[in-house]
């Protein structure tokens, strides 16, 4: 067994290359091999985002506090609320984030595979936050 203390570990900005906008992650699971499993608490300022991306495995998101939008790639626009999950399929290429007036958290889940657990694409542009 092992336990991580509240607070015990950093939080960490969310890097430019891959967000927009003011973004805090803070780890929640790091497993060690064979498990693959990985979580993290992810909090967006309002009007913060991804960019588009992908998982190999997929991702699960758990909508903990806020109001935020995801969208699938040439998928509507969709509004998320505190309690709604949210899963990506494997290889399915999405961004999310908050609202443009309310910051939003989520705990993202996924699993790695070949020791990889994103693949990071281009930003989000400002027409497609917006529509």
């Amino acid at each position: 067994m092992k336990i991580w203390e509240n607070g015990s570990r950093a939080s960490r900005t969310g890097p430019s290359d891959w967000f927009t906008g003011s973004v805090r992650v803070d780890p929640l699971i790091e497993t060690e091999l064979p498990a693959r499993v990985q979580g993290a608490l992810v909090t967006f300022a309002a009007g913060a985002r991804t960019a588009w991306h992908t998982h190999p495995l997929g991702q699960t998101l758990i909508i903990t506090q806020g109001k935020g939008l995801v969208q699938s790639w040439d998928g509507p626009l969709r509004i998320i609320n505190v309690g709604d999950v949210v899963w990506f399929a494997p290889g399915e290429k999405h961004w999310h984030g908050a609202a443009a007036t309310t910051g939003m958290s989520h705990i993202a889940l996924h699993e790695a595979f070949d020791d990889k657990t994103v693949d990071w694409l281009e930003q989000v542009s400002e027409a497609q936050y917006s529509a």
